[in-house]
């Protein structure tokens, strides 16, 4: 009689019931993440009702036991009514497998035909180390020494960012994150960057391990280690860190790498590890990211650095000028002109430091010091206070549905009501009047409408503002307020 405990005697049998359980599994879970979790999980043995699997490294058999192994059960058990359980182990690179301690495994000798001979079977005693990670250290993008908490400004417009950001640099790395993720959001030239960049020196001083990134790196880290086969390898390695800073997600672009993305957050996330992204705006308006990741985002504190008050640009200049003195000992401004520069410059702080330079360098070349009218000389071309607003169509939408008494997502939507149609109508005009959008861009910025259907809408509003003083009026009026 065979023994009890034998592992089943006709492998491609079982090989083929594990087709069907990877089938089932990938129709059931979608191509991308069968092929993220499942495509490198292998049938070892089916033993006494207990079918086991192997995977090459400790932290996809550690995903699959906490996220998928209930799943995997379940198609086991509907697929081979005879699979009780499911263990996974490692394997090395020889394909080697070690599973848990005490493990009844199949020897690799070939079955005997005699249907009255045992297999031969042998217990594997655990490895005294199992297999390392496959992951390497993912280099994360440069961070600029300069771009501390000691240089970084803070201000009426960036108070809460800064004190969000110093309560992630002080807390117990022991304890759970109180904002995850923090979402930072500013225009051009606002100081997010600096921000994020503080926080992850002062993180990594502290011990932590951190990874800072720029979208464009991890993107290019994504596609790199997918074309050399080691995505496994970039996975293990993003989730093996205590903190993620992520600057510019705005230029996070491609299907799969947003959906990398969003897998690794969320994996993030769940064990506790801090997430900090900053963007151009608020995560409910970066309308080209995947609508999963705009919710995750959105879930955790989001702040926004509002443009520098004029308070703040002085003590900008004050600091990029006391570091110009490094270069040239002997320059300085009086406090008037400071005053003069900070209050005409008020565009952002990159325009501030480009002043600077064009300050130091005209003093520099006339060797005498630089009075109201010579400061006004040098930074004549930043002086922008004359130039028009650049109107983006998200601030139409919320403008018009606000002064409309609608939401922004009634606008976007496919109601065909009076109370949203017409102002729906009069947002495309202002877009079409303000914006250099083409007809097919706005339609899309409108729910994924077609042109013909904002060109009606232009249409209609022109006709009426010719025969509605009062329209004509009220349009003018939200013109000037997006353009102010």
């Amino acid at each position: 009689m065979p023994a009890r405990n034998a592992a089943r005697p006709a492998p491609n049998g079982n090989d083929h019931i594990w087709s069907r359980v990877r089938a089932r599994l990938r129709a059931e879970l979608g191509d991308d993440i069968f092929a993220s979790w499942f495509a490198r999980l292998e049938l070892v043995s089916i033993v006494d009702g207990v079918a086991e699997l192997s995977v090459p490294t400790r932290f996809l058999k550690s995903w699959l036991q906490g996220h998928y192994i209930d799943r995997i059960e379940a198609t086991w058990a509907e697929e081979h009514a005879d699979v009780r359980r499911v263990v996974i182990g490692m394997r090395d690179s020889g394909g080697r497998t070690t599973p848990a301690e005490g493990r009844v495994v199949a020897s690799a000798e070939p079955a005997r035909k005699s249907a009255d001979v045992q297999v031969p079977i042998h217990l594997v005693a655990p490895a005294p180390q199992q297999q390392r990670s496959l992951a390497e250290p993912f280099e994360g993008s440069p961070l600029d020494r300069r771009m501390t908490f000691q240089t970084f400004q803070v201000g009426r417009s960036n108070m809460l960012a800064h004190s969000a950001a110093m309560q992630i640099v002080n807390a117990n790395p022991a304890d759970m994150p109180v904002y995850n993720p923090l979402f930072v959001h500013s225009a051009v030239g606002m100081g997010k960057t600096h921000l994020l960049q503080a926080t992850a020196q002062a993180l990594a001083t502290g011990g932590r391990r951190v990874t800072y990134l720029t979208a464009e790196k991890f993107m290019y880290g994504f596609v790199a280690a997918l074309r050399s086969q080691t995505a496994l390898a970039f996975k293990e390695s993003l989730r093996a860190i205590d903190v993620l800073v992520l600057d510019d997600v705005q230029f996070l672009n491609g299907k799969q790498t947003q959906q990398e993305f969003c897998h690794t957050i969320n994996a993030l996330i769940d064990a506790g590890k801090q997430v900090i992204v900053a963007a151009d705006r608020n995560p409910m308006d970066l309308e080209s990211l995947d609508e999963r990741i705009q919710s995750r985002l959105a879930g955790g504190l989001v702040v926004e650095i509002a443009p520098l008050d004029e308070a703040l640009r002085s003590k900008v200049l004050i600091q990029r000028i006391d570091a110009a003195r490094v270069r040239l000992p002997g320059f300085s401004l009086t406090a008037d002109v400071v005053e003069h520069v900070a209050r005409c410059v008020n565009s952002n702080g990159r325009d501030l430091e480009g002043a600077v330079n064009r300050l130091l360098a005209h003093a520099t070349l006339s060797g005498t010091p630089l009075d109201i009218e010579g400061a006004e000389s040098a930074i004549r071309d930043l002086i922008r206070t004359q130039e028009p607003k650049k109107v983006k169509i998200e601030d139409i939408q919320r403008l018009v549905a606000n002064h409309y008494n609608v939401s922004r997502a009634d606008i976007l939507s496919s109601r065909r009501t009076a109370t949203v149609v017409r102002p729906r109508q009069i947002a495309m005009y202002l877009a079409k009047m303000l914006t250099l959008r083409s007809l097919p861009e706005i339609g899309r910025r409108f729910g994924g409408r077609d042109h013909t259907t904002v060109l009606h809408a232009v249409r209609k509003i022109d006709g009426l503002v010719a025969e509605d003083s009062s329209l004509a009026s009220e349009i003018d009026h939200l013109r000037r307020m997006l353009q102010e």
